[in-house]
């Protein structure tokens, strides 16, 4: 089986896809219920007082709808750059396969197995076998090594055949004459307050608030990339964190109020480590018990805990972050361009770059 043009843009879209926590689990638009009378206008303008609807006399303009939901709007405009930049660099690659397949007198398929398949060493009979033995189970009955081989050296060979097959595009495409016109559009920006726990530079030039949940796993795996921003830039950069506990995590909003304890205490950092470490043990009972590892007076604690202390601070991130646009965590505000989902650091850096630019 060989790589196809298609796989490898498939993958590299799938990349983006699945790294956050989002409110809506079920990815669709929920319809606005409507009476009766309701008269339905369809407007086209742009300009911010154009008047969308009337409620009891009063008007309801374009710039009321957009300054709840301006930043969705704005990130479905980057996505729709990104669907277009793809799609183009996908053209230019499929277009420079051809070529180079019409000079060797190839077609396309024996192009692609000849600089892709044949450059990769099959793998060993032992691994093969490793792999039969623990995927067994899921096979279908009767399967045996040699069934199955083909499609076992393609799962292995996978991450081979992308490297490859990225490295032969791009040496297509330094031999060639490509230039590029399209560009991006300008980030937009929402304002957000940078209010909470920070570490960073008091004076940086470029703050990031935060807006994450406890108990979403993406949250969790987008620590390592803060940690790398903190250490490349220092005091250039200053995080602030913000609460956005989901309703569908039962365990988030509490333990977000328990940070806040935490952080009465001057602990949140170290109260944030051990509960993104332990995403299992979230109920409050392990809240209490965390507290107590990290040396937090317990007496004063638990009474802020129980006593849901914290929870108008809690709301209060939270109804900053749905101003904002946040319907899913991470959510980062990078001088306050949105950056969505459990990015690795080089999504960061090159946002940070540009503003320190600036």
């Amino acid at each position: 089986m060989i790589l196809s043009l298609r796989s490898v843009f498939l993958a590299s879209a799938l990349a983006g896809v699945l790294v956050g926590c989002n409110n809506n689990k079920d990815g669709a638009a929920k319809p606005a219920a409507g009476g009766g009378g309701d008269k339905v206008t369809l407007v086209s303008s742009d300009n911010p007082s154009q008047v969308l609807a009337k409620l009891n006399g009063k008007d309801i303009t374009l710039k009321d709808v957009d300054d709840m939901v301006g930043a969705q709007i704005k990130d479905l405009e980057k996505k729709k750059f990104d669907a277009r930049r793809q799609a183009l660099e996908q053209m230019i690659v499929q277009t420079l396969v051809k070529e180079a397949a019409a000079k060797e007198g190839k077609s396309e398929e024996e192009f692609l197995r000849a600089n892709i398949d044949a450059k990769l060493p099959p793998p060993a009979d032992a691994e093969i076998q490793k792999v039969f033995d623990e995927n067994k189970a899921q096979m279908p009955p009767g399967s045996t090594v040699e069934s199955m081989r083909a499609q076992i050296i393609n799962f292995l060979q996978q991450d081979q055949k992308r490297q490859v097959a990225m490295k032969l595009f791009g040496d297509l495409r330094a031999k060639a004459q490509v230039e590029v016109l399209l560009s991006e559009p300008p980030a937009p920006r929402v304002t957000v307050e940078a209010k909470g726990p920070s570490k960073g530079g008091a004076g940086a030039k470029v703050t990031i608030v935060e807006f994450s949940d406890f108990q979403c796993p993406f949250c969790s795996r987008a620590e390592p990339a803060v940690d790398e921003v903190m250490k490349t830039y220092g005091d250039k950069v200053k995080v602030v964190f913000r609460h956005f506990p989901l309703d569908f995590h039962d365990k988030a909003f509490k333990a977000a109020e328990a940070s806040a304890c935490a952080e009465e205490q001057g602990k949140f950092w170290e109260f944030h480590k051990t509960l993104f470490a332990n995403q299992g043990a979230l109920d409050v009972g392990d809240l209490k018990t965390h507290a107590k590892t990290l040396g937090l007076d317990t007496a004063k604690f638990d009474a802020c805990l129980d006593g849901s202390k914290m929870k108008a601070k809690v709301d209060d991130d939270m109804n900053a972050g749905r101003k904002a646009g946040v319907n899913g965590t991470p959510a980062f505000f990078i001088n306050g361009i949105l950056l969505s989902g459990a990015m690795p650091f080089d999504e960061f850096k090159k946002v940070i770059d540009a503003e320190l630019a600036r």
